[in-house]
């Protein structure tokens, strides 16, 4: 494997049982690390554990749990009592439901990880559960205690492995209405909307997350590379700063859409776009009539 395990154990239906691994889906080490500094050395700040009261430091041996009951009044708990109450999840993701995939609102969905058998042994009931839930086309629902913590956990086939998605609990979604429901209907027209979706089928294009940079983070990598090459102190940097787009003097809703429009059309006969584009839904409107109409007397010419 690639990397190492996050959690080892089982995984279970009814009877059949395999061993497994559950290994990291997303990494954020490619992210460049910055680090809080003495402007005056350079050096790195060191961050000392004190006791709130004392203001002594405290040894890591002496650092336990303190659940609060109440203000300020915490309950120490000592690692072998969290020993003590370990759950079958710790070590065994029993699947306990399947469901639809699409029944899972997304609002639930939390981390990804790969769930990969462990061993040679292990892989012809894992595959035989992985292909069972592929053929039903429904996924598993269990649970895992993970960094100290039972979690609930989402099964998808996924290539030759699962696909193991921590899940939120309902207690930690936020209900829509408190921020949805001052919200004004707005008045919308046929003309306005025509537009809107002639937006849209102009801008549709087949997913590809390769097209999307962080350039915030290429920014900063530019600005510390920058400033690694000029060390010089109270030195500013070169670069340009980028500017926030103009608004420009639109003064309607209808006006912006048009603008739009005339924007896209010229960013197209400029050149050709990139990315696959969808066909658009709309091919039969006036609108999109408007856009062919010189293609098809070109190709009258031809014939």
């Amino acid at each position: 494997m690639a990397t190492r395990a996050n959690w080892k154990g089982h995984l279970r239906l009814s009877l059949v049982s395999c061993s497994v691994g559950l290994y990291p889906a997303v990494s954020s080490s490619s992210h460049l690390k910055c680090h809080t500094i003495n402007r005056e050395t350079g050096n790195r700040i060191r961050q000392l554990i004190v006791d709130s009261v004392t203001d002594e430091p405290v040894d890591r041996e002496d650092q336990i749990k303190g659940c609060e009951v109440a203000k300020d009044d915490l309950v120490p708990i000592e690692a072998d009592e969290l020993d003590e109450i370990a759950l079958e999840s710790t070590h065994t993701i029993n699947i306990e439901a399947f469901c639809h995939r699409d029944e899972v609102d997304e609002r639930y969905l939390d981390r990804p990880y790969y769930l990969a058998a462990e061993d040679k042994i292990s892989r012809e009931a894992f595959a035989v559960i992985r292909d069972a839930m592929k053929k039903k086309g429904m996924a598993g629902l269990g649970r895992l205690v993970i960094y100290k913590r039972e979690r609930i956990v989402l099964l998808e086939p996924y290539g030759k492995g699962l696909l193991a998605t921590l899940l939120r609990y309902q207690d930690e979604i936020r209900s829509p209405t408190a921020y949805f429901e001052d919200m004004p209907d707005g008045k919308t027209t046929d003309e306005m909307r025509s537009l809107a979706e002639e937006l849209i089928d102009r801008a549709t294009k087949t997913f590809d997350p390769s097209k999307f940079e962080d350039r915030y983070e290429g920014a900063l990598i530019a600005l510390v590379q920058g400033k690694a090459t000029k060390p010089a102190k109270g030195q500013k940097g070169s670069g340009a700063k980028a500017e926030p787009p103009k608004s420009g003097n639109v003064v309607s809703l209808m006006e912006a859409l048009k603008r739009s429009i005339d924007s896209e059309k010229s960013s197209t006969a400029a050149g050709p776009a990139t990315g696959k584009v969808a066909p658009s839904k709309r091919s039969t409107s006036k609108s999109s009539g408007r856009a062919t109409k010189g293609a098809g007397r070109k190709t009258k010419k031809a014939a």
